[in-house]
């Protein structure tokens, strides 16, 4: 499943691990994305949605 956002087009965000050791490795993180069932134009559409547009109710399940 790919890690964005239907709603908000939220992706992975990439930077580095830092060890004590200050030798740094890449890493991503990536958003809390849900798979839910919402109604979309009168029918029901599975969708990937992160969970702050779940909670801010963008989304009507």
């Amino acid at each position: 499943m790919a890690a964005v956002c239907d709603v908000c087009a939220k992706k992975p965000t990439f930077g580095h691990n830092v060890p004590w050791s200050k030798k740094k490795t890449n890493r991503r993180w990536n958003p809390n994305i849900q798979s839910v069932r919402a109604s979309v134009n009168g029918g029901t559409k599975r969708m990937n949605v992160c969970a702050s547009c779940l909670k801010a109710g963008k989304i009507a399940r």
